[in-house]
């Protein structure tokens, strides 16, 4: 027998609780049930018709089956250009302010690889989508894990990022954040956005927002880019991402834009990681980031009429939460009556009695284990079926 491998960077890595609830989900179905999965946030809405029809097009090409760019083909990132224009006035550099990503998660992780190292440190919000906490422990940095708080109010967060930074030594290099926020759905305002920018320039600190949810949004709520801010070229990055906009989760495309000499850097590293996304697809981006310029909107009340039917059903069955402004999620705080179970006990409570798979708070970080996520991926049929398994099997409500 071999001597047992001594890995590196995994061994640190907590359990992946969402696999735990997603197994008892198939263990459910294999016995007949008929669980309603709104756990993972896997978006169920077809891609737009024009990115299809234009992959298949471009994939009969042979000469788009050779090596990409791993910066991205020029039409790409001239429409990324286009978009942020138009979208939200903002004028970008296509050669030096704008690269493409195999999504935003990859994006994300390598350009912590080139922001830090040990030794380092970034600030991250708590609870938070996983890889935000743990790409700055991949590039070996330390993640300073600030609370978002109830998910109601982006400014106090902020106060919290700059009292952290004020704290903390050695003086972190990075701050990450991310609104619309996922999994807590705080929105910030534009000039709560201005006033971490302005903070910013005066420290030597790289400001890194995920953008996953900038189309995403209810209510008539129009999320800024931190793009928009004064002064956002010198201190921050943006990734902007075709998952959720453009339901194109399978298809990896994102982008980082902003300041120059850190897209350059990316750019730099990702010449020896990749060639890029496949061509075809690319060129399927291209032509849809330029014509389905509606696609966003319609995707968008899709899951507003969801976000509705699941809200109001829980206000119905005595379990009050609150309504998101943006994203693809509900954020609800476990009943008080079932809260010293914590979220992963809960979660499996309601595949075992309800039928319905959640996310528990715990996987996203300290102070989530109050709470679990409900994802938007099922019809409103669908979601009124939870709803009255639900109802059903939380007998304390």
């Amino acid at each position: 027998m071999p001597r047992e491998i001594e890995f590196r960077r995994i061994p640190g890595l907590p359990p992946y609780v969402f696999t735990i609830i997603d197994s008892l989900k198939l263990e459910a179905r294999r016995e007949g049930r008929d669980v309603v999965d709104l756990g993972f946030g896997n978006p169920d809405l077809p891609s737009p018709q024009v990115a299809v029809d234009k992959l298949a097009e471009a994939a009969l090409n042979q000469r788009n089956h050779r090596y990409s760019s791993s910066r991205g083909i020029p039409k790409l990132r001239e429409a990324v250009a286009s978009l942020y224009q138009r979208r939200f006035g903002v004028t970008l550099d296509p050669e030096t302010q704008i690269i493409s990503t195999i999504g935003a998660k990859e994006g994300f992780s390598h350009l912590m690889w080139v922001l830090l190292q040990p030794g380092d440190s970034a600030i991250v919000p708590t609870p938070s989508y996983p890889i935000h906490i743990w790409g700055p422990y991949f590039a070996g940095a330390d993640a300073r894990q600030v609370p978002i708080g109830d998910g109601t109010d982006a400014s106090g967060f902020i106060d919290r990022v700059m009292e952290a930074w004020e704290l903390g030594w050695p003086k972190p290099r990075v701050v990450v954040l991310s609104f619309p926020h996922n999994p807590t759905t705080t929105v910030a305002s534009l000039e709560d956005l201005q006033r971490l920018v302005d903070w910013a320039r005066e420290r030597d600190v790289v400001l890194v927002h995920d953008l996953a949810y900038a189309d995403m949004t209810f209510d008539g709520f129009t999320p800024p880019s931190i793009m928009q801010c004064e002064g956002a070229t010198e201190v921050a990055v943006e990734l902007y991402s075709m998952t959720k906009s453009y339901s194109m989760a399978g298809w990896r495309v994102a982008f980082l834009v902003g300041r120059s000499d850190v897209v350059g850097a990316l750019g730099k590293l990702k010449s020896y990681l990749d060639y890029g996304t496949f061509q075809p697809i690319q060129i399927a981006a291209t032509v849809t980031l330029n014509e389905a310029v509606d696609f966003p909107r319609e995707v968008s009340d899709v899951y507003e009429s969801r976000r509705n039917a699941l809200c109001d059903g829980l206000q119905r069955i005595g379990w009050p939460v609150e309504r998101p402004g943006g994203t693809m999620f509900v954020w609800a705080r476990i009943p008080e009556a079932y809260r010293e179970m914590g979220s992963i006990e809960f979660a499996r409570h309601l595949v075992h009695e309800c039928d319905v798979a959640v996310s528990p708070g715990v996987g996203f970080g300290a102070g989530g284990d109050e709470y679990v996520r409900f994802a938007l991926i099922e019809n409103e049929h669908r979601i009124g079926q939870a709803v009255r398994g639900l109802k059903k099997g939380l007998t304390r409500l």
